[in-house]
């Protein structure tokens, strides 16, 4: 499944939440942006020796980075005091320039390490959990760690913590159903997949 149908599929789970909770049309439109997002997430671990290959493009991923950029900027701005909040926007701003300059992999790999550091100085463990995962998946070859169980019980774990510190309900369910979709929308068993994924890493590295 390309890019475009993995957000696609991520974007209407997010709506299916949304409409679920009877949401306000406020927090529709960020579960629909945060399912589409979400349902991208999993191919962070696309290698550029692989780009003309598989689904996603440099763009793509470079994409990921500023809009990551681009949610801590305003995160910081509205939900921090006055110096966490120039802090964590910088680092926003430095983190949308760095992805602006830098290629895939060596791109995603410093991302990461921006995420991180901000996530400390911001006292925000989901922020920081999400650094760790993106380094993770720029150093992880493509559908593996991302594309397991485990990846998908550490970024629920994330989730679940980010939902609760923006205080806005399904949240967690539009994110994690964007992710989880994006593994059944790359599974073996369905005719336009070549490969599949390796779900039960590091216990069987068998493609369902």
């Amino acid at each position: 499944m390309n890019g475009t149908s993995h957000a696609a599929v991520g974007a209407a789970t997010g709506f299916v939440v949304a409409n679920s909770l009877q949401t306000s049309p406020t927090a529709t439109l960020l579960l629909v942006g945060l399912g589409g997002v979400s349902g991208l997430i999993p191919d962070l671990d696309i290698d550029g020796k692989l780009r003309g290959k598989i689904t996603l493009s440099h763009k793509v991923i470079r994409l990921s980075a500023l809009i990551i950029g681009i949610m801590m900027v305003i995160y910081s701005f509205f939900e921090k005091s006055e110096i966490e909040r120039w802090l964590g926007v910088g680092i926003g701003l430095i983190i949308i320039l760095i992805a602006s300059l830098i290629k895939q992999k060596h791109m995603l790999t410093i991302t990461g390490i921006a995420v991180f550091i901000g996530g400390f100085s911001m006292e925000e463990l989901w922020v920081i959990l999400l650094g760790i995962y993106i380094i993770v998946a720029s150093v992880s070859s493509h559908r593996s760690y991302t594309h397991s169980l485990v990846g998908v019980a550490f970024f629920g774990f994330i989730t679940s913590l980010f939902e609760s510190s923006i205080g806005i309900e399904g949240v967690f369910y539009a994110c994690l159903g964007g992710y989880i979709s994006h593994l059944i929308g790359d599974l073996k068993i369905l005719p336009f997949n070549k490969r599949g994924v390796k779900m039960f890493l590091p216990l069987s590295s068998k493609e369902i």
